[in-house]
């Protein structure tokens, strides 16, 4: 999937009718592996607009009224997670109480269960795994390590494991690894622990939405699925969506557009004063276990 840049226009201060807001998606990398990210984006999905460090990304959005920031990264092969969660909690001290990290390990590496242990023993509040990037089977035993060490830690897994958007540069197809159906075997197996899917499960948006109704332990953040960009459209307003298991991101700084485009059409949207409370913040403190400063 190959697409172009928006060039709309961006506004210096999120819109002044919206409460509190935590963006629960943003990409944090060494600056070398956000070099090798940008080249890859600009070859085969679209280009980057915000091309910038990790220390430039979280002063960025915080400066723009954004409360709170929950950072990831992924490790795309075997033996960087513990560098990348070091890296992690270096940037968590640099902004205490703005930033909460997610710690990431390569699914069937050694020591998987220590790498996160260690990493959650760092301040890092759970997991971040991308299964396009990574290519793992959400339902093979190299994955539960991970749940189990997530579920006896009570630590929340974020893990992109919907289908789209998909890519031929893609060492393995997200459409045979990845849907509705093999999270719920996730979800039955491990009935404690908290898993988020990022996009609304982008394009089986129907299927994840009869998910959170039926289990309590998965959310859905809302990252890039709203800024009318990619060519599937949501088939609801996320206002029909179960109201305490959706949660705002941005997916920033990995996109082709204004940083608060979905933070506009949001507000343009008239939700309802309590649902934006939940939607922007209230979910995200809760799933990702951080006390409101």
């Amino acid at each position: 999937m190959k697409l172009g840049a928006v060039n709309d226009s961006e506004e210096p201060r999120v819109p002044e009718g919206l409460p509190y807001i935590v963006d629960c998606h943003v990409h944090v990398f060494p600056a070398g592996l956000f070099k090798a990210i940008w080249a890859w984006f600009d070859q085969f999905a679209w280009p980057i607009r915000y091309r910038l460090g990790s220390r430039e990304i979280i002063a960025y959005l915080l400066s723009r009224g954004i409360g709170h920031i929950i950072a990831f990264q992924y490790a795309h092969k075997p033996g960087i997670a513990k560098e990348l969660n070091e890296y992690m909690a270096g940037l968590c001290r640099s902004f205490p109480g703005q930033l909460t990290g997610m710690a990431t390990v390569f699914p069937g590496e050694t020591d998987s269960s220590q790498i996160l242990k260690s990493a959650f023993e760092k301040g890092l509040k759970g997991v971040k795994l991308h299964a396009h990037v990574q290519c793992f089977d959400m339902n093979s035993p190299d994955m539960e390590v991970v749940y189990e060490t997530c579920q006896s830690e009570d630590r929340p897994l974020v893990m992109h494991v919907s289908r789209e958007p998909k890519s031929t540069a893609y060492h393995c197809d997200p459409h045979v690894l990845c849907s509705a159906v093999k999270l719920e075997e996730v979800l039955k197996a491990f009935p404690r622990l908290k898993i988020c899917v990022p996009h609304l499960g982008i394009d089986e948006f129907d299927a994840y939405k009869a998910l959170i109704e039926k289990y309590d332990t998965l959310w859905l953040d809302t990252a890039m699925a709203l800024a009318d960009y990619f060519p599937v459209r949501l088939p609801f307003r996320i206002d029909e969506l179960r109201g305490d298991r959706i949660m705002y991101g941005s997916d920033f700084p990995n996109i082709p557009y204004a940083w608060d485009r979905e933070l506009k059409l949001i507000d343009a949207n008239n939700y309802d004063a309590d649902f934006l409370k939940r939607f922007l913040a209230e979910n995200a403190l809760s799933f990702f276990g951080i006390e409101k400063k």
